[in-house]
């Protein structure tokens, strides 16, 4: 009966989880590049961001609404927060804003070691958005004013790519 208990109980706790306890962590930029060619079959939308970035944070939904409304495209931001406020700043952010997409953490800052990896002419500027299908991809260092404005570029960049 203790046994039943401890379970009962274990389960209602994990109810509870969030989507900010899956933070996947990379330690660098290969492991990201693994995830994605591991994540290939649909087209990759992803999105380099922080929440000391308020261009960022406040573009996010449109990502939210693009992982729920877009079927064509799978989702995966990329935090760049400093290792100080994962704990303290970005789950407690994610937790309250219950965001669905993929939510991933960049815990390698040597940045000049990996951000012309994504792209040669990529300045460290965020936001910014990778649209990857296959091994093409576009990349734009800007924020989107609206859902409609992202959705439109995804779309247009998934024909170029195609």
């Amino acid at each position: 009966m203790r046994y039943f208990r401890f379970i009962a109980l274990f389960l209602f706790f994990l109810s509870f989880s969030t989507k900010a306890q899956d933070l996947i962590t990379f330690q660098n930029f290969d492991e990201l590049n693994t995830y994605i060619q591991n994540n290939s079959e649909k087209p990759l939308v992803v999105n380099f961001w922080a929440t000391w970035c308020a261009p960022c944070v406040k573009e996010l939904p449109y990502f939210q609404k693009l992982h729920q409304e877009n079927a064509n495209v799978k989702v995966v931001t990329v935090s760049l927060d400093f290792d100080k406020q994962v704990a303290s700043k970005l789950k407690p952010f994610l937790k309250k804003k219950n965001y669905t997409f993929v939510t991933t953490y960049m815990a390698d800052k040597k940045f000049n070691n990996w951000i012309s990896k994504v792209d040669e002419n990529w300045s460290g500027s965020i936001p910014a958005t990778w649209i990857i299908n296959g091994n093409k991809g576009i990349f734009v260092e800007q924020e989107f004013a609206s859902f409609e404005e992202l959705n439109q570029f995804v779309n247009e960049s998934l024909t170029k790519l195609n």
